[in-house]
């Protein structure tokens, strides 16, 4: 019980203040959150870590339309499926994982931003164009959840060795040195 506390304070807190803190637009931590939080969390916790983090996050941001709140929401309880499904952590499951949440977390969203909003036309070139003004935040938001889901995996990886006494931080530093060296 106690690590899944300070494992989802850990991970709410990084979410908030990835929000929170000048960033490239859309590039923060929140979705590799959802990954990890799926892989590493029983799935109510992982499922709250995300919603919890964002609604910190809002209070101070501001809360917007709530058709397009909920969506958002929604997307994020549900790509931290997406992260249950890695069974065993490998650089392609992470990967995928993180593209696949990136666009579906594109897809709904934008598609929210048509359906509810009064922005675009309700025609089918009304949501093309939804989409089409969606690409440079998807842009930074795919590029921003690779790197944040790879440093995650990566920091959970060597965390876990550690914990289990698979790797010392002796043994991290004699790899650092001598990759250097030779």
């Amino acid at each position: 019980m106690k690590n899944k506390i300070i494992i989802s304070v850990v991970l709410i807190g990084l979410v908030v203040a990835g929000r929170l803190m000048p960033h490239v637009w859309n590039a923060t931590p929140l979705i590799a959150v959802c990954l990890l939080a799926g892989y590493v969390l029983p799935r109510k916790w992982a499922i709250g870590v995300p919603l919890v983090a964002m609604f910190i996050s809002d209070l101070s941001l501001g809360f917007y339309h709530l058709p397009i709140m909920l969506t958002v929401y929604g997307s994020l309880a549900i790509m931290t499926l997406f992260g249950s499904w890695i069974k065993e952590i490998k650089p392609h499951k992470v990967l995928a994982a993180s593209l696949a949440s990136s666009t579906f977390f594109f897809i709904t969203t934008n598609f929210a931003v048509w359906a509810s909003g009064t922005w675009y036309p309700k025609t089918s070139a009304g949501l093309l164009l939804a989409y089409e003004m969606g690409i440079p935040f998807f842009r930074n938001m795919a590029l921003g959840d690779l790197v944040f889901s790879g440093v995650m995996f990566g920091a959970w990886i060597i965390m876990y060795n550690v914990e289990n006494k698979k790797i010392t931080n002796k043994s991290i530093s004699q790899k650092i040195i001598s990759n250097y060296n030779g």
